[in-house]
Order: structure tokens, then C-alpha cells, then sequence
């Protein structure tokens, strides 16, 4: 089972995301939070696979709350993408994926299933936006980018296309788990904290 913590500071909304995920025979919700600190706190306590974060919340906000939360859960942000600025803090916060209130509910499953996995998701109105965002900025590291073998900059390249453990290793003809390996590497050798964060460092090459 996968276990998820909602966390979004209307009631409405958290009854109905809890209404879609415990229509899903892996999905448990373990529990429901009404702002960023209490998300943090019942993650600590709860340790569920997911947690899914709204970015406006009082007390603690969604950003705040994912820094606080890594090594804890993965983060699946849900975003209006009223405030770019906001979806910005929470990739560099470590997100691993963003999802628009907009999705439908067997997009939201999936998406829950694929960062329980450990894969990156982000949604494709948001992709386009941050692509937009960060295409003028400045590349990576030099040297660090330097340091990747030539099989780990084709890994940073699927990465940087949005693409699964699996269909990574699919395209590159290796085992997923090789693949796995592989983005974990990538990862650390640039210093980077999620797949997202890997796929806009990707468009700014």
C-alpha cells in the first residue's frame, strides 16, 4: 500500500482528494492537514510514502514545508500556478513533482504511484511554464557537468525530457534498476535534489 498524507488548508478540497485516492485498491491515506507545520509534524510521525501539498497554506506555506520534509516523504506539489514564484520555491525546495487542481482524478493516482516509486512528475502546463521561466537563465556548473560519464549525460537527458526510470531504460537498452542507479548519480553529482529540478537544469543547457 501507498501510504499519503493530504495536506491543503480547505476542507473541501482535502475531502475530495481523499475521496479519489481511497478509491484506489494501493492507496491508504494515513492522514489530513490543514497547514504546512502540521504537515510537517504528522509526516514525522505517520512516515507516509507521499505527502500531497498544496503551496498556500497559513502557518507554514507548501515551499517551507517540502525543505523541511526532505529525507521525510516525497512531496507531490498541487498548484492552481496562480504565483509562478511559488511553484519556482518548490522545485528548488525539492518537490518531486507538481500536479494542477485541475487534474483528474486517475491523472492524481497515477501521479501519487509514480513518486511512491521514486519517479519525478510534473505536469505539462507546468513543464511549459518552467521551461519558459528558466530558459534564460544561466547554464549549470560547468565542472560538475563535466564530471558525468557519457552514459549518465544521455540519463540527464532523459531526465531533462520527463522521462520514467523505465522508459529510460527502455530507450537506452538497460535494465531499470541500472537506470535507477544511474539518475541517482546524476543527481548527486550535480547536486541536485529531485528529478525536476534535473529537468530544468536540462532546458538551461
Amino acid at each position: 500500500m501507498i501510504r499519503v498524507l493530504v495536506a491543503d488548508d480547505h476542507a473541501a478540497v482535502r475531502a475530495g482528494l481523499v475521496l479519489i485516492l481511497e478509491g484506489a485498491p494501493d492507496v491508504e491515506v494515513v492522514g489530513e492537514a490543514g497547514d504546512g507545520r502540521s504537515a510537517v509534524e504528522m509526516a514525522a510521525r505517520l512516515r507516509p510514502d507521499v505527502v500531497l501539498m498544496d503551496v498556500r497554506m497559513p502557518v507554514l506555506d507548501g515551499i517551507s514545508a517540502t525543505r523541511e520534509l526532505e529525507g521525510v516523504a516525497d512531496v507531490l506539489i498541487l498548484t492552481t500556478f496562480d504565483l509562478d514564484e511559488y511553484v519556482f520555491g518548490a522545485l528548488r525546495a525539492g518537490a518531486a513533482g507538481f500536479l494542477l487542481k485541475t487534474t483528474d482524478a486517475e491523472s492524481l493516482v497515477a501521479a501519487v504511484r509514480l513518486v511512491a516509486r521514486g519517479e519525478g512528475l510534473i505536469s505539462p502546463a507546468v513543464t511549459r511554464k518552467l521551461i519558459a521561466a528558466f530558459s534564460g537563465a544561466p547554464a549549470g556548473d560547468p565542472a560538475a557537468l563535466a564530471a558525468l560519464t557519457p552514459r549518465e549525460r544521455e540519463v540527464l537527458a532523459g531526465l531533462g525530457r520527463g522521462l520514467s526510470n523505465a522508459e529510460i531504460a527502455r530507450s537506452l537498452g538497460m535494465a531499470e534498476a541500472t537506470a535507477k542507479t544511474h539518475v541517482s548519480r546524476v543527481l548527486a553529482k550535480l547536486g541536485l535534489r529531485s528529478r525536476a529540478q534535473a529537468a530544468v537544469y536540462w532546458s538551461g543547457l
